[in-house]
């Protein structure tokens, strides 16, 4: 096994033929059936496995699968897929757990093995900690010849997805229809292809797009930051485009970009979801988007991750709610909706989690949920974002040290008037601005990000991170 794969709480990754090859992810799957069967009270354990568009793909999920058939696990094979629909799936067939081949939005040479629980969630530290463990063991359970796992395929996961989505109250189908809008779209080549064009037309949408190709062969660098979102901004110019979307390869996250061809930031694409919901509950209370009409709302907050902008706080704030913080990682952010029976939540990096539907990050459920809020207000996405506070995330990084809890006293003592946040490294906020610094998760280095009203205010608060950080 390699010596340099990166091993999560929730799956292995590494560089296709170098890291990851289809030895370990044979023996990663066989570890994670196991641990499925051994949680399981079934006569039969069932998994549900799909992959995105990457060339490595099909060859890492026949791996996958022949793990899982080693151990005498039952395969459900949904194929060339998304993320979020694999999540809905292994609900759906009330399997013991899912298997997902991709690396998001890491560049092409890439691949991944990402575990999901029983409850379309990602693995918690535990329970990746047993299957890593069960993976590192002298021996796995192997069946014999007449206990082999049985494969059967799915081939109607995307149509349950796209069904779930549209009947929605939250995403009133009929109003967006009516609209009409124009949408640019970008899929980077990825699984995209295969759900996003399928949900805007039956939106009743005008699409444009570029790299439906679902080959896996990106034409860019397939983060979907604004950086990387240049041709898209370009397309929704040309042709006179209401609103350009773009997804990650695996169709988790989406990015926004307004109908004069900027990009908006992916943290627009929570805090849209989320007047988009709330919104709702009175009539126009978005109408002058000013936040001076707000409703009280019966559930519990929004929750983010640490790294989440203000700019979801504000829509939040409008909508009658507060704002929780989970640590980093989608699933710290899941299991907090849950436990406190959030109405919505999600990430800053484009991902809208909607509990109603499933506690997972999904762009075309975000996408469905942007265009219902642009045909209520009838405003375009500028006028929506000039209309609120804009802040600017700035992101830095130093080399880690043996004490980190030196550097967190230090800078808990330079910011005595911050509010302070422990959960995952340390966040330093006030009113409208907020440091947060934690360890890399990846690399032997610390992340310093930060965010305020100005660049120049931002970049303030990360040099003035970096340099306590450089003297503990």
């Amino acid at each position: 096994m390699s010596n340099t794969l990166m091993v999560g709480v929730s799956g292995i990754r590494g560089i296709v033929g170098t890291d990851l090859t289809p030895e370990n992810v044979a023996r990663y799957a066989a570890a994670f059936g196991c641990w499925a069967k051994a949680g399981s009270r079934k006569p039969r354990t069932r998994i549900v496995v799909g992959r995105d568009a990457r060339t490595s793909g099909p060859m890492l999920q026949a791996a996958a699968v022949a793990g899982l058939q080693s151990v005498g696990v039952d395969i459900v094979d949904i194929g060339l897929t998304t993320t979020p629909t694999i999540q809905l799936a292994v609900e759906h067939h009330r399997a013991q757990g899912g298997i997902i081949l991709t690396a998001s939005h890491n560049p092409i040479e890439w691949n991944a093995l990402k575990f999901v629980g029983a409850d379309g969630i990602f693995l918690d530290t535990a329970s990746g900690a047993q299957v890593r463990d069960l993976a590192a063991g002298d021996a796995l359970p192997r069946a014999d010849w007449a206990g082999i796992g049985r494969v059967s395929a799915d081939d109607a996961a995307v149509t349950r997805h796209l069904d779930a989505i549209l009947r929605l109250k939250v995403v009133d189908a009929r109003a967006i229809r009516r609209r009409r809008f124009r949408v640019a779209l970008d899929c980077v080549r990825g699984a995209g292809g295969v759900i996003m064009p399928a949900l805007l037309e039956r939106l009743g949408c005008r699409v444009v797009a570029i790299n439906l190709q679902t080959d896996g062969r990106f034409p860019r660098p397939p983060e979907p930051i604004p950086a990387n979102l240049g041709a898209l901004g370009r397309l929704v110019r040309s042709k006179k485009a209401d609103i350009g979307m773009a997804v990650d390869p695996d169709v988790d996250r989406l990015a926004l970009v307004d109908e004069r061809g900027r990009a908006i930031g992916e943290d627009y694409t929570l805090a849209f979801a989320v007047r988009a919901l709330l919104g709702r509950r009175e009539p126009g209370a978005l109408k002058d988007f000013a936040g001076s009409r707000r409703v009280r709302a019966k559930e519990g907050p929004v929750v983010v991750n640490l790294s989440t902008s203000l700019v979801v706080d504000d829509a939040a704030r409008d909508g009658g709610v507060e704002v929780m913080r989970a640590p980093v990682g989608e699933a710290h952010v899941a299991r907090m909706i849950l436990a406190t029976k959030s109405p919505i939540g999600g990430e800053g990096n484009g991902g809208v989690m909607y509990p109603a539907l499933h506690a997972g990050r999904d762009a075309p459920l975000a996408a469905a949920m942007v265009l219902a809020l642009l045909a209520r207000v009838g405003r375009p996405v500028s006028d929506i974002v000039r209309a609120h506070p804009r802040y600017v995330i700035v992101k830095g990084k130093v080399p880690r040290g043996a004490a980190l809890d030196r550097v967190y006293q230090a800078l808990r003592g330079r910011f005595a008037d911050a509010g302070v946040n422990t959960d995952d490294g340390l966040r330093l906020a006030w009113a409208d601005r907020w440091l947060h610094v934690r360890p890399s998760n990846t690399e032997p280095i610390i992340r310093l990000i930060a965010e305020a009203p100005t660049g120049a205010a931002a970049e303030q608060l990360v040099e003035e991170g970096r340099q306590v950080c450089a003297a503990s």
